[in-house]
This record gives C-alpha cells, structure tokens and sequence, in this order.
C-alpha cells in the first residue's frame, strides 16, 4: 500500500473514531432527558436550616423543572427555620413560578418551623405527612434579655420587637389569603408561636393533604385548581414521572461555608497561613492554603447578617496575633488579641435563628488554640532575648578565630564570622588558628593554639 493512500485512511479514521466515541456519549443523555411525550415532575429536597444555599438550589430547581417542560415542582421539606432572608428569595422565587409548587412536610416527624411556615404557605399545594408539625412562626429576635431596650413594662416586647412581629404576621397573612387557606391561624402562629400536627393543621384548613409520601400526595393532588401567578391551572399529575433533583455539588459547598461555624474557621486558617507564609517566605503552601481559606472565609460572611462590629473585633484580633510574631511584646497584644476575637466571634451573627448560631465551644477552643499560637510565640521572643549576641564577649570567650595576615603583636582575625582586631604575646601568622581569651576595649585578646602554626599556603609538613 502506497504511503499516501496509507496516510489518507489514518486521516479519514481519526475523525471517524472522534465521532462514534461522541455518539456513544450523547446517546445515555439523550435517554435520560424525559420526553415530551412523558410529563414528569421535580422533586426537590430541603432537610435542614434555610439559608441562602438551599434559596439558590430552590431557585434553580423551579426554573430548572420549567425549562424542561415539567407540570409540577413538589418541595419537600424538614427545616426548623432559617434565615428570613433566604426565606423571603425563596418565597418569591414560589410565588413567581411558572409551573405549580406543591410542599410536601415529609417524612413523618419531619417539620416546617418557623421560616418553613411561610413557604408552605406560599406554596400552591401544601401538603404534609402523618407525623409531622408545623408553625411556631414567630420571627426570632436578637439579644433578647429579660428586660428589653424600650419596653413599656418589664417583660414586655420593645418598639423594635412588636414591628418585626408585625410585618411577620402580615406577610403570613398576605400568603394565607392568597392561597386561601386559614388567615387567622397564620396570624396566631406568628404572635402566639403555636404549632399543628398534620391532621389538625388539615381540620383547620392550613394545608389541603395529608399523605404518606410522594406518590400519595400526586394522586390526591391531581386535579386540583390553583392559580399561578394569576391564572387558573389545573394541577395535572396523574401517570408523571418523579425526577429526583437532589442536592449539587454547588448547594452542598455553599451549604458548608455559609455555616458560621466554618465560616469562622476558614477565616482563621486563612490568616494562620498567611501569617506562616510571611514568617517563612518561600513555603508557598502555606500561602496558597490561607489564601483559599480566606476568600472562601469571607464569601460565607457575606451571604450572613453578620455583626460588622463583631466582625471589626476578629480582624483586629487576628491583627494583634499577627503583631505579636513581628513585634514582640511578650503576650501582651497577642493575648489582647484573642480577647478581642472571642468577643468579636460571639457577637459575629446578627442572628439566632436556628442553625445559624455561632457554639460556645467552637469559640472556646478557636480561642485556646490562638492563645496557645500566642504563647508559643512569646516563650521564643523571651529565649531569643536571652540569648547572647552575636559578637558579645560572652558568646566570643573561648571560642576559636584565623588570623587574616602576619603581625608582630596585633594584627586582624577572623572570629564568630566577624572580622576583629587582636593582640597576642606572641607574633602571629596568616591562617594562624588562635582562641580567645579575653578583650581589651575593642581589640580581643588571642593566643596561638598549641600546635606548629599552618600558613594557607604552607602544606602541613612543610613540602
């Protein structure tokens, strides 16, 4: 076979090859996707805390589950409240769906607390299993004590309290008319935190079904006439297919760094590896590792209602930390500075709602291991300050020099890496090894060892 012809078929194959391999990959994709002909609908998970993670992931999910063509988005929820943030962009990312939302509180002894009363509210199905609770809608509040700023009598809510409580009940109440479910319970649940069970929450028209799972709550909801955003629909979820839409990747990492808790120590390792970095220039991993940590530290921050003056008070105290290696003031701005963390961590959120609080005993051991960085600091600023100087007559005394050139008397040496001048009783010799024996002024008193002096160009035996 000719070369040419040879080298026409390696060229006609490879990108014969190329597309058959793409094929092979393509053709799994194209089946999994549902078709047209097989209406399906989304389910979507949420067990724990709403914050801004699961926002974003409930957000995505609905505008995903529209984009293919599904009938319905069904929520499944188990959350003991949240964020009123979150809350509120996930809610609005219910009420401007274009397809229905049912909420389903499963499985049993799962429930919908606080800030996951509002979104089965907003729902256009609200749904829970036997088993399961909801309410106790009442906004949390901050740095609640015993007698708060402005109240009228003592135990009484302040100014600032009963405006939150309203609003709370106002926009629970908006979403219980809208719906057309129970106002009045809505509005209790907020100014009175009470709670129901799902069979009671389903006699007081709070939710329209009960059922054991999914499949259940599909057939009792087929048929049902709801309105989205604005317009009659009628719910159509007989003989659909369930896409389970858990989790991504995205959602869990944003999950994991918008938790106060790791989001206080990124930032911590954050700064230790800096400060390491600069303390040996040329690690790199140090460098790199605190940097990630960092940013990723502050990214997490800043989704939170954070505290800024708490904020303010942990990088003052990480500052401090930092002073302490390169300025050494033996504890005193380096322990001010943990002082100065700690406080700044437990003031850090502006918030209590539930899972998004800041633990005792994550600041504490935060707290002892800088104080151990800081005092592992000290104690080698104190050992550094005892140890003698270069070139002290302490640390000279005794030890051994090379005489740089002939003298009579006094001439020049090489002793401790410095270069002195020296006198001894005895002429001295280039490359003379000599041992200190004291100092006069600045020039150091020296003796010959007791051998036969060796010149630098002068072989041992003489040859």
């Amino acid at each position: 076979m000719s070369p040419y012809l040879r080298r026409w078929q390696s060229k006609a194959v490879q990108p014969l090859c190329l597309f058959c391999l793409f094929c092979l990959l393509a053709v799994p994709a194209v089946f999994a996707q549902p078709r047209p002909g097989n209406p399906s609908v989304t389910l979507l998970t949420v067990a724990g805390p709403i914050g801004p993670a699961y926002a974003d992931y409930v957000e995505r999910g609905i505008a995903g589950a529209a984009a293919r063509g599904h009938r319905l988005v069904v929520l499944q929820i188990d959350t003991p409240g949240g964020l009123d943030t979150a809350m509120r962009v996930t809610v609005r990312a219910i009420l401007a769906a274009p397809i229905p939302v049912a909420c389903f509180v499963a499985p049993s002894g799962a429930r919908a607390a606080s800030a996951g009363t509002y979104i089965l509210y907003a729902c256009h199905v609200a749904a829970m299993a036997p088993g399961t609770n909801l309410g106790a809608a009442t906004p949390v509040q901050v740095g609640r004590g015993p007698d708060p700023p402005g109240a009228a009598k003592p135990g009484q809510p302040s100014t600032l309290e009963n405006k939150a409580v309203n609003d709370a009940a106002a926009y629970l109440r908006g979403l219980a008319q809208l719906r057309a479910r129970n106002a009045v319970w809505a509005e209790a649940s907020v100014r009175q935190s009470l709670s129901l069970s799902a069979e009671d929450a389903l006699a007081a028209k709070v939710v329209d079904i009960v059922a054991r799972d999914v499949p259940g709550l599909l057939a009792q909801a087929n048929g049902r006439s709801v309105s989205v955003r604005g317009q009659p629909w009628r719910v159509d979820s007989a003989g659909v297919g369930l896409v389970d839409t858990p989790p991504d990747w995205r959602t869990r990492l944003l999950a994991a760094i918008t938790n106060p808790s790791v989001a206080l120590i990124l930032l911590s390792v954050g700064v230790y590896g800096l400060l390491f970095e600069f303390m040996s220039p040329g690690a790199v991993l140090p460098g790199v590792v605190g940097a990630i940590c960092l940013l990723l530290g502050l990214y997490g921050l800043q989704l939170l209602p954070i505290n800024y003056s708490g904020l303010a008070l942990i990088f003052f105290g990480l500052a401090c930390m930092i002073a302490e290696a390169f300025l050494p003031s033996f504890g005193v701005i380096g322990f001010g500075g943990v002082i100065a963390f700690v406080i700044g961590a437990l003031l850090l959120l502006d918030s209590e709602a539930p899972g998004f609080g800041l633990p005792l005993g994550l600041v504490a051991g935060v707290g002892v291991v800088a104080a151990l960085l800081v005092g592992a600091t000290a104690q080698v600023a104190m050992r550094t300050r005892r140890r003698p100087l270069p070139g002290a007559l302490a640390s000279l005394e005794g030890s051994m020099g090379e005489v740089l050139g002939d003298a009579a008397r006094e001439g020049w040496a090489n002793v401790g890496g410095e270069t002195w001048q020296v006198a001894a009783d005895t002429p001295l010799v280039r490359g003379e090894r000599v041992r200190v024996l004291g100092r006069r002024g600045r020039v150091l008193l020296v003796a010959p060892l007791a051998r036969a002096p060796i010149g630098k160009d002068e072989p041992p035996n003489g040859h």
